[in-house]
C-alpha cells in the first residue's frame, strides 16, 4: 500500500497547539486523522468505542514522540455520553477549536430487511452524533473567536452505491448539515465543511469488500491509479482546519481518486 511520506507534506504553524476533537478517532480513516494532527503538533481528543485499536493508536504515538491524545470510550448512540465526553476532554484541554464529524458505521442492509428500530440505530450513529457534537464545542469556539468544523461525508451515495440505503440517507444529509449551519456559525468565523471520501482502503474496506471485483470497480471508477488511502483524507482535514483554510465554509470537498 501506499505509505505517506511525511517530510515532504505540508506542515500548518497554526495548528500547533490547537486543540481538536475527532468522533471515531480509533481506526481507520478516524485514526489517520488523529495521527495527523499529533504529527502536527495540535492537542488531540478522540472518542471511539474500539477499546483495543484506541489504545494501540496512542502508544503508537507516543513512542513516535507525540504527545498521548486524551481519549475515551464512549458510543455516540447515547447523546449524553458524548456530550458529557466532550466537556469532560475540554475541562482537560481547553475550549476545542477543531472538530472532526468522523464517527460512521456503513454496515450492509437490503431495503427489505430494515425495520424502524434498525432504521434509528442507523441514524443515531451516522447522523445524529455530529449535529449534537456541533451543538457542543460551538460555546467554546465562540468564546475563541473562531472555528472549525469538518463533517465527514461520502460520495457512495452520490454514485448511487447499493447495500446500505440507511446509510446513504444518513450520509447524503451532511451537506444539508453543513450548508444548513454556515451562515448562522460564521456570523462567529466559525467554519463548517463537508469532506466527501470516495472508496478507502481501512482495513475494515480491504477485509470485507476488496475482492477481485471490488479491484476491477476501483480501475473502472477512478481516474487515478492508486488505492485511496486513509492518511489522504486526513490531509484534506488538517487543511480545512488550518487557517489557511480561513475563507472556506459550506463547502463540500470530495477526495475520491477522479469518480467518474
Amino acid at each position: 500500500m501506499r505509505a505517506p511520506q511525511t517530510s515532504l507534506l505540508s506542515h500548518f504553524p497554526s495548528l500547533q497547539g490547537r486543540n481538536v476533537f475527532v468522533t471515531g478517532g480509533g481506526s481507520g480513516i478516524g485514526a489517520a486523522i488523529v495521527t495527523a494532527f499529533a504529527q502536527q503538533g495540535a492537542r488531540v481528543a478522540f472518542i471511539d468505542v474500539a477499546k483495543d485499536a484506541s489504545e494501540a493508536l496512542v502508544k503508537e504515538l507516543v513512542l513516535a514522540g507525540h504527545a498521548a491524545p486524551w481519549w475515551r470510550v464512549c458510543d455516540v448512540r447515547d447523546i449524553a455520553a458524548l456530550q458529557q465526553t466532550i466537556t469532560e476532554a475540554a475541562a482537560a484541554l481547553g475550549d476545542f477549536s477543531v472538530l472532526v464529524n468522523n464517527v460512521a458505521s456503513d454496515d450492509r442492509h437490503s431495503l427489505e430487511s430494515v425495520t424502524p428500530a434498525y432504521y434509528d440505530e442507523r441514524m443515531a450513529i451516522n447522523e445524529r452524533p455530529a449535529f449534537f457534537a456541533i451543538q457542543s464545542v460551538v460555546p467554546g469556539m465562540r468564546r475563541l473567536g473562531a472555528g472549525s468544523v469538518i463533517n465527514l461525508g461520502s460520495t457512495g451515495w452520490q454514485g448511487k452505491g447499493a447495500g446500505y440505503p440507511c446509510y446513504a440517507i444518513a450520509k447524503s444529509s451532511v451537506n444539508g448539515l453543513t450548508r444548513g449551519l454556515a451562515k448562522t456559525l460564521g456570523q462567529d468565523r466559525i467554519r463548517i465543511n463537508t469532506v466527501s471520501p470516495g472508496w478507502v482502503m481501512t482495513e475494515r474496506q480491504i477485509k470485507l469488500w476488496l475482492n477481485e471485483e471490488g479491484e476491477k470497480e476501483l480501475a473502472r471508477n477512478q481516474c487515478l491509479p492508486d488505492k485511496l488511502m486513509p492518511h489522504d483524507i486526513a490531509r484534506m482535514v488538517l487543511f480545512l482546519a488550518s487557517d489557511d483554510a480561513a475563507m472556506c465554509t459550506a463547502q463540500e470537498f470530495k477526495v475520491d481518486a477522479g469518480i467518474v
